[in-house]
């Protein structure tokens, strides 16, 4: 799977990685505790869907939902990386879609069962284009939105992770190795909710860029 790459080229997706609860309002709706270190949880690379096609309503669920990210697009190898080291290791950023079966993600948890038939589904990853650091910078603050057929759902700004993205990547390259072509997906602001088919969806980060989809 590739993504486009602002004024050119494509980024060929490796892994999908993403940030478990790292904006407090959303792990407040969600009923957990803010004072949980970061966790992580997989896509498959061919779970993205770029270029802003349409995606089918999957199976298995009444409960679709959105959630907007700050996408992390990895340029360098790395293991064990240092926080003070870590942006030295990133490409460039994007904005995504983390769509997830809300209701098996509940049954899962109550199970204690793994997420990936809740989040690591056909399609469930569309990813804006990537903009490279070298244009962009390192954004550490920014609105980042999401509109469900032009009405805002999600609102919130960069500023509020609780979990940088020099964090996350230290923390996550403790666990793997990290190799261009990863994906990091930063976690979400609250306002979560249900999409059904026909929703247009349409987020941004300010700074960064854009993502939309259809649910067919």
């Amino acid at each position: 799977m590739t993504v486009p790459i602002a004024r050119g080229g494509l980024f060929a997706v490796r892994r999908v990685y993403c940030v478990g609860r790292n904006y407090a309002e959303h792990i407040i709706e969600m009923g957990n505790d803010t004072r949980d270190p970061p966790f992580f949880f997989a896509k498959p690379a061919d779970a993205v869907v770029a270029g802003g096609a349409a995606i089918p309503y999957p199976p298995r669920t009444d409960d679709l939902q959105h959630e907007i990210e700050l996408v992390v697009a990895i340029g360098a190898e790395g293991a064990d990386i240092e926080v003070a080291d870590a942006l030295n290791h990133v490409y460039g950023y994007a904005v995504g879609l983390d769509m997830t079966r809300r209701d098996l993600q509940a049954q899962a948890k109550k199970a204690g069962r793994p997420w990936e038939m809740a989040k690591g589904f056909d399609f469930s990853a569309p990813i804006g284009t990537i903009e490279p650091v070298a244009s962009i910078g390192h954004p550490t603050s920014g609105a980042i939105t999401l509109k469900v057929n032009g009405e805002v759902r999600q609102s919130g700004d960069l500023s509020d992770q609780i979990w940088s993205v020099a964090e996350a990547i230290a923390h996550l390259s403790g666990f793997v190795t990290l190799q261009p072509g990863d994906l990091i997906m930063t976690g979400t602001p609250a306002g979560v909710g249900p999409v059904v088919r026909g929703d247009v969806l349409e987020g941004a980060i300010a700074g960064v860029g854009s993502v939309r989809t259809t649910i067919s």
